[in-house]
């Protein structure tokens, strides 16, 4: 191969390396400014359902098991736990504890979690519905459905 194109094919190269990146944070950015318009409506419904939750968890739950913080941090060490986040869930728990948070009702609706069965891995959403469902009421009876086992048998 001769030398000067050997030169032209490293320069380009080099040309493609080099504005890779710029091209890559251009296609992003534009893609963001469609994303940043739906956004706002999006974290209003958001934040109004969070509103809801806690006004509902302070209803059903007196003290402070009722308390927004304790719900927050409840509800989310009981995901972490289900998703075996042992360490970080422990982490939380510190802070749980230190706001004062009753620490037998993490492990009411952890357990009521459990009882419900799996959670979908596709709609991680169901976890979270599961989490303040059982946090809320954490006797809540599990759905009575047949799980398909290995062998083609239905078990309860």
């Amino acid at each position: 191969m001769p030398s000067y194109l050997r030169f032209l094919l490293s320069t380009l190269a080099l040309f493609v390396l080099v504005s890779a990146p710029s091209l890559h944070a251009a296609m992003a950015q534009s893609g963001e400014a469609k994303d940043k318009s739906e956004q706002p409506q999006d974290r209003t419904k958001d934040a109004q359902r969070s509103r809801d939750e806690f006004v509902e968890a302070a209803k059903a739950i007196p003290g402070p098991g009722g308390q927004a913080e304790c719900v927050w941090l409840g509800r989310r060490i009981v995901g972490l736990l289900w998703r075996d986040d042992i360490d970080t869930a422990m982490r939380h728990m510190g802070v749980y504890d230190r706001f004062g948070c009753p620490a037998g009702h993490i492990q009411s609706a952890f357990r009521c979690v459990v009882r419900q069965g799996t959670i979908d891995a596709k709609a991680p959403e169901s976890l979270a519905a599961r989490a303040h469902a059982c946090w809320i009421d954490p006797k809540l009876s599990p759905e009575p459905t047949a799980i398909n086992s290995p062998g083609g048998e239905a078990t309860k």
